[in-house]
């Protein structure tokens, strides 16, 4: 692999090697086609009453309803679907916080399945390298194409407003047909070790799963007793808050569940309040509303949230044992509601559950098992997302050109 690096666009120059076509600076042996001239549009129907509806998922792509859903949200009437065969691409119009300007993804897990008319569906020409284009979309390489002519719909909130034949008419890089493939080979091999970490991950949450479902439900366990969480720890909860209270700068940051959850915006306080109203590190917390479970807080002194409790053992009981026994329980507490999903519990609910706890000593033993197991699964996730990272800065610099390499 040779490295060329270009520095852009400057007073109206490229980088010796390179050119500017169509707005994309890339290296002279490359050109930028229609879409039209790589892929052609599908739009045969599901007149073979294929029943496997797919859905475009983030992490999974193209994926039947009933495995990502374990429901079917699609009409009853299913003619109107577009069928795709393995191989297939299709692009959803409907943008997210992960997909900004919808998403492409191909199909690799069924060898037919069907998807909703909203859908642009297409396949490849004859001669155009689908292992580079699978990486090149997934990169968001299209998207400034999709940019160019995507307004939101005025009619289909959450769709993007791009016509079919602008779709086909936007531009594709397209490197000599031997340096797709090498580049294409040098991302799979990413993917590959990418879907090795995460299979060791999921075999270790089995396995934890396992240990915890012998440890906690067993009936096994002589001499164990059964309490109220109520009667053997103590839930707080933490401020409620009005808008003009969350300051932009302050002297204390203020922990909500988004922060826990999906790292969302911070905001401050400069308001001093009782003891019970901050955390700081190595205290068990517990967010109880829209997103669920304990944590052993790891970050600086904090105000919490009221939508989040802060839990204090009672001198019997370990604190890292009710960490993980809350862990076990959040799963019992999903299968209880109806669907599976839960908006909130409230604490009087919380502290009527029955906990299952043997001597102090076995706790800490228990607790330190499965503190071993959870550790184990941060460094395999801590590699899994070093290598994510490393693919991702592969991608903008081979497919862009400015990494090349030979074929």
């Amino acid at each position: 692999m040779t490295k060329q690096i270009h520095a852009g666009i400057a007073v109206g120059q490229v980088s010796e090697g390179y050119k500017l076509e169509h707005g994309y600076v890339i290296p002279k042996e490359w050109k930028v086609v229609h879409f039209n001239e790589c892929f052609h549009r599908l739009t045969q129907k599901n007149t073979e009453n294929n029943q496997n509806v797919l859905t475009i998922s983030a992490q999974q792509g193209l994926i039947s309803q009933l495995d990502y859903y374990n429901t079917l949200y699609a009409s009853e009437d299913k003619t109107g679907y577009f069928l795709l065969q393995k191989g297939d691409f299709a692009y959803n119009k409907s943008y997210s916080a992960d997909y900004a300007y919808g998403a492409i993804k191909q199909l690799e897990k069924y060898d037919k399945g069907i998807v909703s008319p909203l859908y642009i569906c297409f396949s490849a020409n004859e001669g155009t390298n689908t292992d580079f284009y699978r990486q090149y979309f997934e990169a968001g390489m299209f998207n400034r194409e999709i940019y160019k002519v995507a307004q939101e719909g005025a009619r289909n909130h959450g769709l993007l407003n791009v016509s079919t034949p602008e779709f086909f008419s936007a531009a594709l890089v397209f490197p000599p047909v031997e340096e797709q493939k090498k580049i294409a080979e040098i991302l799979e091999q990413c993917d590959k070790v990418i879907a090795l970490k995460q299979k060791c991950i999921d075999e270790e949450k089995r396995k934890k799963h396992g240990i915890v479902k012998r440890i906690f439900s067993s009936d096994a366990h002589k001499g164990w007793e059964e309490e109220p969480l109520g009667s053997i720890c103590t839930f707080i909860n933490g401020r409620a808050y009005k808008q003009d209270e969350l300051l932009k700068v302050g002297k204390y940051p203020v922990l909500r569940v988004g922060n826990l959850f999906t790292k969302g915006e911070w905001y401050y306080s400069d308001l001093e309040l009782a003891e019970d109203k901050y955390i700081d590190s190595g205290d068990l917390i517990y967010a109880w509303s829209a997103s669920f479970g304990p944590q052993i807080w790891t970050g600086d002194k904090v105000i919490y949230h009221y939508h989040i409790w802060k839990v204090i053992p009672h001198a019997r009981i370990d604190k890292n044992y009710l960490h993980q026994y809350f862990m076990y329980d959040v799963g019992l507490l999903a299968k209880e509601q109806q669907g599976g999903t839960m908006s909130h519990i409230t604490k009087e609910a919380m502290e009527k559950r029955i906990c299952r706890f043997p001597s102090l000593t076995q706790q800490k033993e228990i607790a330190q098992l499965l503190s071993m197991v959870d550790q184990k699964m941060e460094l395999l996730q801590s590699e899994l997302d070093e290598w994510e990272m490393k693919k991702k800065a592969l991608m903008q610099l081979l497919l862009t050109g400015i990494v090349r390499v030979k074929p």
